[in-house]
């Protein structure tokens, strides 16, 4: 009996090959091109950076100007790329990632109707988080996410604790505004509870202070309440971190929302369900 032969796979439309070139970065040209990208965006930053200095602007301004309209073309047209090559591209855009990649590119758009917005081009320096999946940083990434969902699973009582604070500060500020006198500062409970909020935090500015025993033993207060408020954030997530439970993910995208993060033994995207 002959042995069936063996059905070939259909050959790779375009959307493909550009999916694995800009998204699988564990394949060699994804790598390649992720290296690329990495490295225009160091001199994108480097050249926004050195156009921030006066006498280097003045001589090569004009330079600068070309480069940094070069560099956000082709960021431009990359995001159009990972867009493309993905079937449900909104859910790309509004990924972590997408928002960084869109605010890589936005503020060169703004220059054109506000001066000074390409400075923000700055925040392409977040692309670089990249290297973390590019170079197979698993162990890194793993990391971040794990403190990242810490931070998260924490941001209801901390929100509950910094709304404590907030209702601290403005009940001591207007007390502190019955108490003390207008000549040391205390013109107005706005005022006095910006002096509360600096008190509490331990930055202490000195530029409103209080004269009168019974306001220097209410600040005496709130300084120790500072030092007692700093340890709380930090005792929240710590232990939200010993809670969470640790997992290996891989830096393979979806085909379908371009995410990532996502097990190494999944099968389904846990953000869209399309098949991996």
């Amino acid at each position: 009996m002959m042995p069936e032969p063996q059905q070939s796979r259909p050959p790779r439309n375009w959307r493909e090959k550009l999916h694995e070139l800009i998204y699988e970065s564990e394949k060699p040209a994804g790598k390649a091109f992720d290296i690329a990208l990495l490295a225009a965006i160091l001199i994108s930053i480097f050249v926004v950076m050195l156009d921030s200095v006066d006498s280097l602007h003045a001589r090569y301004g004009h330079i600068f100007f070309i480069l940094e309209w070069t560099f956000t073309i082709l960021f431009s047209i990359e995001y159009v790329l990972r867009l493309i090559c993905i079937r449900q591209p909104i859910r790309y855009v509004v990924s972590p990632l997408g928002i960084i990649d869109l605010l890589a590119i936005i503020p060169s758009y703004l220059s054109i109707f506000f001066a000074g917005a390409q400075s923000l081009l700055v925040l392409r320096a977040l692309r670089l988080l990249r290297i973390f999946r590019i170079f197979r940083l698993v162990r890194f990434l793993s990391e971040m996410q794990f403190l990242g969902s810490a931070i998260m699973n924490s941001m209801r009582k901390i929100s509950i604790f910094i709304l404590f604070v907030l209702t601290s500060v403005v009940i001591l500020g207007s007390i502190i505004y019955l108490v003390e006198d207008e000549s040391s500062g205390f013109t107005s409970i706005p005022q006095s509870i910006y002096w509360s909020i600096v008190t509490i935090t331990t930055v202490g500015y000195g530029d409103v202070a209080p004269v009168t025993p019974l306001g220097k033993l209410i600040a005496s207060f709130i300084m120790l309440l500072g030092y007692g408020i700093l340890a709380v954030p930090t005792g929240i997530v710590t232990t939200e971190m010993h809670l969470a439970r640790k997992k290996e993910h891989t830096n393979k995208a979806c085909p379908n929302c371009g995410r990532e993060g996502h097990d190494r033994d999944a099968r389904f995207c846990k953000y869209c369900g399309s098949r991996l």
